[in-house]
């Protein structure tokens, strides 16, 4: 990659983009290219394109047109692949447009996905899901380090490590994430589980009661303080609980999103205390006794 190109990455599609670099065909910087000669880029980043988006902005094309050029490469057969403007190419077809204004540049297939990658983190169309996938894809696809991955898109190693946990969660979350049911605050608290199945179990409890990241962090905290070392005095009164009161105050902790705590004397006799942290908490809680019914 040239200096030119390195130097730019990183400060959006604008900077990567140059005179010097634009296939014009005549004086004008931009053509105008037919729909029909255009096709998607197969590694396109962005996986998930609103339908009612799609067709607010097919409605303002139709109106006013395209008023900014997709970018595309020459693939040969007189085919052009998109670099960056996939959502605009397809409400321009919704829209009915037989030809958009395109600017045409020279890229490898390596330079088409960090392009494409760069404009749509930095216009935010993309969710941490897409990002990540988008990263492994760069990484495996180009045998790079997370550091060389790093200099060559201007992010930082650490965000690139932090998107890239990610998948690490299971389906059922990641999907919850592209869909925006839970944001990358919620994920990111929940890879400090190490248990899958308690992932999974607060990731439902954050969708069905909308807690907020605060509140998700709290109930993780709660959770993870159950899998401490105990101190001594706490190993005198563990001697004193059978086991299965121990496995019972870790099952209730977990469907209750809280840390249980179970008293018991030498008859045993004694209590549960299910705490709260509000009385929104409280609400949350009844309504799941009220389910048991």
């Amino acid at each position: 990659m040239s200096k030119q190109i390195k130097s730019a990455l990183g400060k959006g599609l604008g900077a990567l983009i140059t005179m010097d670099d634009l296939n014009t065909g005549g004086s004008s910087s931009i053509n105008e290219i037919e729909l029909s000669k255009i096709v998607p880029n197969p590694d396109q980043p962005r996986q998930a394109f609103d339908e009612e988006a799609l067709e607010e902005l097919a409605v303002s094309i139709k109106s006013l047109g395209l008023v900014q050029p997709i970018t595309l490469r020459e693939v040969g057969n007189d085919k052009y692949q998109i670099i960056s403007g996939e959502r605009r190419y397809r409400a321009s077809l919704k829209a009915g447009l037989e030809t958009v204004p395109a600017y045409v540049k020279k890229a490898s297939d390596e330079n088409v996905m960090e392009m494409a990658l760069i404009e749509n983190i930095q216009r935010e169309d993309l969710n941490a899901i897409e990002i990540a996938l988008a990263f492994q894809t760069l990484l495996e696809s180009h045998n790079l380090t997370q550091e060389k991955l790093s200099e060559r898109i201007g992010k930082k190693r650490a965000t690139i490590a932090n998107f890239l946990r990610l998948l690490k969660l299971s389906s059922a979350i990641q999907i919850g994430v592209k869909d925006k049911k839970i944001d990358m605050g919620h994920a990111k608290l929940l890879l400090s589980l190490d248990d899958a199945s308690t992932q999974l179990m607060v990731y439902e409890q954050i969708v069905e009661h909308g807690f907020s990241v605060r509140k998700t962090e709290e109930i993780i905290q709660a959770l993870n303080e159950e899998s401490q070392p105990i101190d001594v005095q706490a190993k005198k009164t563990l001697k004193k609980t059978p086991e299965e009161y121990q496995l019972l105050k870790s099952h209730l902790s977990k469907f209750f999103a809280t840390k249980v705590a179970f008293n018991i004397n030498e008859k045993g006799a004694g209590k549960i205390t299910i705490p709260f942290s509000s009385q929104e908490d409280l609400e949350r809680i009844i309504r799941l006794f009220d389910s048991i019914k």
